[in-house]
């Protein structure tokens, strides 16, 4: 009788984690920075049609980074749920927590039980109505789950990117100021990233409706040229 093929769990559960960071790391960074009129969400992508931000739900938006079919169906898998809740109870109980947390189990089960984990990971944004309300959950590809304050920062670069946003006066910033610093974070000393290989969206602290706006090319220049912090 042949034995079968043995492999430490520990050295299984390495190699996915490997495989996921790689395919993570080939991708393009994330960032969200809070502010006091809002959260802003800022990506380094030069695709017009493929979007690594978008809103689920009134105050709540979803961003990511890594392989893009597989986060994007993350961000549908969230739509649906959030919809689902709201439809189902009542609008004011869809709750980024939850949403988060249901991600984080999507994730840990498909990188436990599957061949191949997921390259990818996601943050979920909630807009308070108070900045003390905000949320930025950070979910990485093995489900684990991390609460950010002030600032979050996804992608292979990331480590680098939060160095730089830790060092960056953060305080007292307007949505041209958050801009500013997401855009120094992203790109570093030694390049520069044009203002239309970037997408930014903002969840705008209002009182009430959908909180969730896309900026186009020429908002992103004019905020960019802004001299307003």
């Amino acid at each position: 009788m042949n034995m079968p093929f043995y492999v430490a769990p520990e050295q299984v559960m390495k190699d996915r984690a490997d495989y996921a960071q790689k395919g993570i790391a080939r991708g393009r960074s994330l960032v969200a920075i809070e502010f006091d009129e809002g959260i802003l969400i800022c990506a380094e992508n030069p695709s017009r049609n493929l979007k690594k931000i978008s809103e689920i739900y009134d105050r709540i938006a979803f961003g990511g980074v890594g392989k893009y079919n597989e986060y994007d169906q993350l961000r549908i898998a969230g739509i649906r749920h959030a919809d689902l809740k709201g439809y189902t109870y009542s609008r004011d109980d869809v709750d980024s927590q939850a949403l988060a947390n249901q991600y984080a189990q999507m994730l840990g089960q498909i990188f436990t039980h599957e061949m191949k984990p997921l390259e990818v990971e996601i943050l979920v944004v909630a807009v308070g109505f108070e900045r003390p309300g905000d949320r930025l959950f950070h979910i990485r590809y093995d489900g684990s789950v991390s609460d950010e304050d002030g600032f979050a920062a996804l992608g292979g670069e990331a480590d680098a990117i939060r160095e730089r946003l830790t060092a960056a006066n953060l305080d007292g910033l307007d949505a041209a100021g958050a801009l500013k610093a997401a855009v120094a974070a992203l790109s570093g000393p030694d390049r520069n990233i044009e203002s239309g290989h970037l997408e930014v969206s903002l969840l705008d602290r209002l009182p009430e409706g959908r909180c969730f706006r896309r900026l186009e090319n020429g908002e992103i220049a004019a905020l960019l040229g802004s001299s307003a912090r």
